[in-house]
């Protein structure tokens, strides 16, 4: 299977969270999850004052844009530039042009990808984040997205839920 790179889309502004949300639909449908790995709006903390009192508040980065990471190819290239909002992809004619290593960085996007010792079946650890603390087996891998969900118990159910490559060690 060919790498998954980061390509920026171009939008109608204002449509940004509606064309990730229609993507994401149709990933679903069609079942892309491996060729379309992510989704994203790049967002930033911003200080505003308003009526005399600063408050924080989430602007998106690139207002028009929607940066997306898949396997480009003819399917994933004509649903992305079939969404309804889409404008077209970034680079020069129909081309789309993936963003570079150095492009990325400011984005808080990490191309690493982790190595891991456990495989589904096998019981971990969470170290880090919301679920610290945790243990839990492991039902699927995404090694795409470089997360685990793992099932936990939650208000007395199995809950299953996604954690990053990051965040876990292995218990065997």
């Amino acid at each position: 299977m060919a790498d998954a790179k980061w390509y920026v889309v171009h939008t109608y502004s204002g449509y940004e969270n509606k064309v990730k949300a229609n993507i994401e639909k149709t990933i679903e449908n069609r079942h892309l999850e491996d060729e379309i790995l992510e989704v994203r709006v790049p967002m930033q903390d911003v200080m505003e004052m308003k009526n005399g009192a600063r408050k924080n508040v989430q602007k998106k980065m690139f207002p028009g844009y929607v940066l997306i990471n898949m396997v480009m190819n003819d399917d994933t290239w004509y649903v992305v530039r079939n969404t309804r909002g889409v404008t077209g992809f970034v680079g020069p004619g129909s081309k789309p042009v993936p963003l570079t290593e150095a492009e990325m960085k400011p984005l808080g996007i990490k191309v690493e990808n982790i190595t891991v010792d456990f495989a589904e079946g096998d019981t971990i650890a969470v170290v880090a984040g919301v679920w610290k603390d945790t243990v839990g087996v492991v039902q699927r891998m995404d090694y795409g997205k470089q997360t685990a969900t793992i099932n936990v118990e939650l208000f007395g159910r199995e809950t299953p839920v996604e954690i990053s490559f990051a965040e876990v060690r292995s218990m065997n």
